[in-house]
């Protein structure tokens, strides 16, 4: 039985979901004993919160309630701990929820800690703890500002600017405005009103964030910030009120960090290349850049706005980010910084998956004559002038198909190139069956 997906376990609020909750803080007490658990502000969070604290004081564990914060500040505050638990469904709309497993380094519980878990979960349910040794939640009530105090700790420089923040009604609401205006920002707060409705579309993507773009350009203000549910993400507006690209970003923030070597994902564009640093790629997902960065690497980052500090922690942290952002923004105008990096056309898109043979896939793409080939999650082809990613979706059943070339003209090429080779890889399949 599959329970975790890529970032955790995630699914429609039910009484299922409040049934794996107990029986994830069974597991997790039993085998980890000393757990923090924090929430965001779904309407669900204290449900299933009170679900999970309730599996792990029956398995005699010791647990402490840090509220309502940000997923990377209870990934941060999971050093004083065996584990951390955030309930949380990140960047999915408002009815659903879920739960991420933390190390005490901010990584997430990867494959290996999961199975285990997962076992025990479909077996039998554990005994509980003799009555004895059942313990008493306790709280943790400065998990924010012990956050924010190690992030001031990076910035010594007061920042004269105006930011506005929209934490999308999330667990950021009252952190990072807070963080902010005590580097000395002035902070125009927007959706900073915690509510598990969520005043936008949660995922800081450019089409949720066109009141953000306007109260930047009216404001004057030298940085946008837009946060999803967790605050585990972060993405940008410049001062002109334009959203930032994540594959723009991801050079920014790693320019900023003085980066020399950067990990992020197989789908990010090449212009991180470009830009002289050293690249190692990964699967797609931060669970796997922070993975990676186990091996070392000064700066992390998926494109989608989930940027990791090791210094920090492995967690993506969307606070840090913030601060970050805002000591660039006090220094240069952020629309320079992103019009200097180049932007190569790039095109997205998925297929059904039904009828593939695999191996005619496989033989047909390679058939494109790539200079390369990757197969580190599905499959990735580089070319003189471009990139092809071929992959299956981890959520549907469909096929990804993501290229990026010199010229929008190649890089469409590519693509419908890509999507031939998957209809006679269909067919061929339908004759073989």
């Amino acid at each position: 039985m599959r329970l975790f997906g890529s970032s955790g376990i995630r699914a429609v609020f039910n009484k299922d979901l409040l049934r794996t909750a107990f029986a994830v803080g069974m597991a997790v007490g039993k085998k980890y004993g000393d757990i923090a658990v924090a929430r965001d502000t779904r309407t669900t969070g204290d449900a299933m919160k009170h679900a999970v604290i309730s599996g792990l004081l029956a398995s005699g564990a010791r647990c402490r309630d840090a509220g309502i914060v940000p997923t990377p500040t209870l990934a941060y505050l999971t050093r004083e701990f065996a584990a951390g638990i955030m309930i949380t469904a990140s960047h999915n709309p408002p009815e659903y929820n879920g739960l991420k497993l933390f190390n005490p380094d901010g990584s997430s519980f990867g494959a290996r800690q999961q199975a285990p878990l997962e076992r025990a979960i479909a077996s039998e349910p554990p005994e509980t703890a003799g009555w004895e040794d059942i313990k008493a939640v306790g709280s943790y009530d400065s998990a924010a500002a012990r956050h924010i105090e190690c992030i001031l700790a990076h910035f010594k420089e007061r920042l004269k600017i105006k930011v506005v923040v929209d934490a999308g009604g999330g667990a950021a609401c009252g952190v990072t405005p807070l963080l902010l205006e005590k580097l000395g920002c002035e902070v125009i707060p927007l959706n900073c009103h915690p509510t598990g409705f969520f005043p936008r579309g949660i995922e800081p993507v450019e089409a949720n964030l066109t009141e953000l773009c306007r109260l930047v350009k009216k404001n004057g203000a030298a940085l946008g910030i837009a946060h999803d549910g967790d605050a585990d993400r972060l993405m940008a507006v410049d001062e002109r009120g334009r959203y930032i690209p994540g594959d723009k970003l991801l050079v920014v923030l790693a320019r900023a960090m003085e980066a020399k070597e950067v990990v992020t994902t197989l789908d990010a564009s090449m212009a991180i290349d470009a830009m002289g640093f050293s690249v190692r790629r990964t699967r797609i997902g931060d669970t796997w850049v922070s993975g990676e960065m186990k091996k070392g690497g000064d700066f992390g980052g998926e494109t989608s706005g989930a940027w990791i500090f090791p210094a920090i922690s492995l967690c993506p942290d969307g606070i840090y980010a913030a601060a970050l952002m805002a000591a660039t923004a006090s220094q240069n105008r952020l629309s320079e910084l992103a019009d200097a990096i180049p932007a190569y056309p790039i095109k997205r898109g998925s297929a059904d998956s039904e009828g593939i043979d695999k191996s005619c896939l496989e033989s047909g793409l390679k058939a494109l004559k790539p200079v390369s080939v990757s197969n580190t999650d599905g499959l990735k082809l580089d070319f003189k002038d471009g990139w092809l990613l071929v992959r299956p979706s981890g959520t549907e059943p469909k096929i990804r198909l993501t290229a990026e070339a010199k010229t929008a003209a190649r890089a469409q090429q590519l693509y419908e190139k890509a999507l031939r080779v998957i209809e006679d890889s269909r067919k061929t399949g339908g004759k073989t069956r």
